[in-house]
């Protein structure tokens, strides 16, 4: 290998500047359309606010309003990622080799969906079931059906790894995405605010019909961006065809994924920041007990999520300047100072418990959650950008790409992440023994008990801490930086040349 590396480096060093500008001239070229950027743009736009309505709320629904216990809950969700491990070796490999007049990926914006829509339904619904194993099996059923439907669904994700062979357009395309996403945060941060507001307007408003009424609105509201972007987007990078695939066995095409070392480190680091997901499943527990009311987070939420529309463009700029490697370590290592440091001083600064001095405590909460959560953006931009140098990489040193293997391997750590943190999310509030309160209505009311709420702030702050740290920490490994980027590049493009000129 390193002699392989010696000879690009010279024929590279040799290059004249107008051979190099003709090689590149593939990856410059501009590919794009106004319409089409918006469609990928809002596919992602729904199918975010959706993933983010979901993963905030399914579990505390499921235990608050569904009355299934903690722990099954976290045995469930640790069953469905292992049943998900196995669900998604297939898909993966079923998407890797789809070829069809529509493109690879496209099919799967929309063949999924009456799956999709069918599991988040259940997973918002609670019919009377008095069974403690009904309750299990009915939120168990729920889990699986989603995440079957989620496992096709997302390959539109690898549409950004297709769309455009230009490394500078596909750049641009997902700052852009990032920060149109910025929008769409601000729907599920409503619900708090109805979900408090509403029941006491009137006793006809619960709830559990409101958790349940903004699911649906949710669901549907995902599926009609996705059917958009099946009409709007086209797939560009050349693919090798159905003969050369099957070509190359199963077994291969997992020995290329583990022997590329850009996507190890980057499933490492991704395995690593999924951790900060136990904060987020706490949130709601946080804001009701430990503040006094749900509608809090929604106050926060409209303050924390002003900075990302400076944090997006702000992203973009630091890598083109210090490049996306150096960048993503540097958002690692301040999320973990400013988690650490938000833990340290506490949620209460301003009194011995939050009631005292309740506004300057809020503010407080508000100001430091806003300084925590300015790497957030930076990363979402940063992982896609990492993630597609990866795959050039694979196909600039093996010729091939299995974006669907790829992210299939990706979802293995990640979602190995999401059992242990869901996992840890829920039974962590069986070790500190909380139990879910409701007043007469069947709303929910704080639980005021002093070791339930340091337990909830302990997980609430440090593990998010220590993901951002091992997340940053982890790029420092990342080889795809400086001369070897150049050079792959322009022989990357060299090769696609060559590929559309026999076509």
């Amino acid at each position: 290998m390193s002699e392989v590396i010696n000879e690009n480096e010279v024929k590279t060093e040799k290059m004249s500047d107008d051979e190099l500008l003709d090689k590149l001239a593939y990856t410059k070229k501009r590919y794009l359309t106004p319409k089409e950027i918006a469609a990928y743009v809002l596919v992602n736009f729904g199918q975010k606010n959706l993933s983010q309505f979901i993963s905030a709320n399914k579990d505390f629904f499921m235990v608050q309003f569904m009355g299934l216990s903690t722990t099954a809950n976290a045995n469930i969700n640790l069953f469905s990622t292992i049943y998900d491990a196995v669900d998604d070796t297939v898909s993966g490999l079923i998407i890797d080799r789809t070829r069809t007049r529509w493109g690879r990926v496209r099919p799967f914006f929309i063949l999924p969906l009456p799956v999709w829509i069918l599991g988040g339904l259940m997973l918002f619904s609670a019919p009377t079931i008095t069974s403690s194993a009904g309750k299990s099996a009915w939120f168990a059923a729920a889990t699986i059906i989603y995440g079957l439907g989620m496992s096709y669904f997302n390959a539109w994700n690898l549409m950004i790894y297709n769309i455009t062979p230009n490394t500078t357009e596909r750049n641009n395309l997902i700052t852009t995405t990032k920060f149109v996403e910025l929008f769409g945060v601000w729907l599920p941060s409503f619900l708090p605010i109805l979900v408090t507001v509403l029941p006491k307007i009137s006793p006809v408003f619960s709830m559990q019909g409101i958790y349940s009424g903004f699911a649906t609105f949710m669901l549907f509201f995902a599926a009609i961006f996705a059917v958009f972007g099946f009409f709007n987007i086209r797939e560009r990078v050349p693919m090798r065809s159905r003969e050369e695939i099957n070509e190359v066995s199963v077994w291969q095409s997992f020995k290329t994924v583990f022997r590329n070392r850009p996507l190890i480190i980057i499933i490492l680091a991704e395995f690593f920041n999924n951790f900060k997901s136990v904060g987020s499943n706490s949130e709601s527990y946080f804001w009701l007990n430990n503040t006094g009311s749900l509608a809090n987070a929604s106050i926060c939420g409209i303050f924390t999520g002003i900075p990302n529309y400076v944090m997006v463009p702000f992203a973009a700029k630091l890598v083109r300047k210090f490049g996306a490697r150096a960048t993503a370590i540097g958002a690692g290592l301040f999320g973990f100072g400013a988690y650490g440091l938000l833990y340290i001083i506490g949620y209460h600064p301003f009194g011995a418990t939050f009631e005292d001095n309740k506004i300057f405590n809020l503010a407080f909460v508000i100001i430091m959650l806003t300084i925590c959560g300015l790497p957030n953006k930076i990363i979402q931009v940063c992982n896609p950008i990492l993630t597609a140098d990866a795959l050039d990489y694979m196909e600039w040193k093996h010729g091939m790409r299995n974006e669907a293997l790829v992210t299939t391997v990706q979802g293995y750590f990640i979602k190995l992440a999401g059992a242990i943190t869901g996992w840890l999310s829920n039974m962590v509030l069986t070790w500190i023994h909380y139990v879910p309160i409701k007043d007469g209505l069947g709303n929910a009311i704080p639980n005021t008990d002093p070791s339930i709420q340091k337990g909830i702030w302990l997980i609430f702050c440090i593990l998010p801490a220590l993901a951002r740290g091992l997340y940053g920490l982890s790029f420092i490994l990342y080889p795809i930086h400086g001369r070897l980027q150049q050079r792959l590049i322009v022989e990357l493009a060299e090769k696609r040349a060559a590929v559309i000129s026999e076509k």
